[in-house]
């Protein structure tokens, strides 16, 4: 089975968890409990939302994904910040609302946007010296993390309620922490503040009104897999038995006409997916093969 699934997580169970339980449910319909399943891009066990699942051999082409823009719809929770940067942690600070917080806010987002700097969180998935950084802070531990740059394509007020929440949007790059950005978005009014509910949607080209849940996909599994050419860009060619048989062994072949794009999808005569080739002129040289 190769193919990458659009599941909707809810808030509660971590990605772990959700990956945890697609492979039981493809391994039982492809009976192979060894079947190799993989998120790409881990989602807060508080938020809910888009993850895209990697289901089979369609694990080995995660790194071919080229950086996949992400949307999310937040609460900015303004008057306390937390230890975790959301409503889980304790208190860090707190202050009353001043009475023109509705304007600072709108004055303040616009400097969000394009290359911004942040400061990954402790509680996030970045290593550390061989550990995750929210696993050191489940310890106790704190730890010096590196700056790094991030893209914010647009931030769009939603709307605000008198108790200080805003609803915002968010369309960013890969590697934004929309918990530090809230965080930020407060200092640069001069009030505490953190992460309510948030929840992603979309992921690339998986979006949230086409995402399936975890029962949905339980009850009829190969209608829940997106083939790889859907989600990846690159085009199809066909090979005949002999030059998908040597594609198979690993030997370049002859591109049946010109190269439609460096990298292709190749499927042999019977229209199963045998892998990804890469053109050298007249010739097609394998670069990854489904045996």
């Amino acid at each position: 089975m190769i193919g990458f699934v659009n599941v909707f997580k809810p808030a509660g169970p971590t990605s772990a968890q959700i990956v945890a339980r697609l492979r039981r449910i493809y391994g039982v319909y492809g009976r192979d409990r060894h079947i190799a399943v993989g998120h790409l891009g881990t989602l807060d066990p508080q938020a809910a939302g888009v993850l895209p699942i990697a289901v089979g051999k369609a694990t080995r082409l995660i790194p071919l994904l080229t950086e996949q823009r992400k949307q999310y719809a937040a609460t900015l929770v303004l008057g306390r910040s937390t230890t975790t940067q959301d409503a889980l942690g304790e208190t860090v600070a707190s202050a009353e609302l001043p009475d023109d917080w509705r304007c600072r806010l709108e004055s303040v987002l616009p400097r969000f946007m394009g290359k911004v700097t942040q400061t990954p969180p402790m509680f996030s998935a970045v290593h550390h010296d061989g550990k995750r950084l929210y696993e050191l802070a489940r310890e106790g531990k704190t730890v010096e993390r590196k700056s790094r740059t991030v893209t914010v394509y647009g931030i769009t007020l939603l709307g605000t309620e008198s108790d200080g929440v805003a609803r915002i949007r968010i369309a960013c790059g890969e590697g934004t922490y929309v918990r530090a950005l809230c965080e930020d978005i407060g200092a640069a009014m001069g009030i505490p503040a953190h992460m309510g509910a948030l929840v992603r949607e979309g992921s690339g080209p998986f979006i949230l009104y086409e995402a399936r849940t975890l029962d949905e996909v339980a009850s009829d599994p190969q209608a829940a897999v997106i083939a790889p050419e859907h989600i990846i860009p690159f085009p199809t060619i066909v090979l005949d038995l002999r030059s998908s048989a040597d594609f198979r062994a690993g030997r370049v072949v002859a591109l049946p006409e010109g190269a439609p794009a460096p990298q292709v999808f190749v499927r042999d005569h019977s229209r199963t997916l045998v892998g990804v080739g890469e053109a050298h002129g007249a010739m097609l040289s394998p670069r990854k093969v489904f045996v």
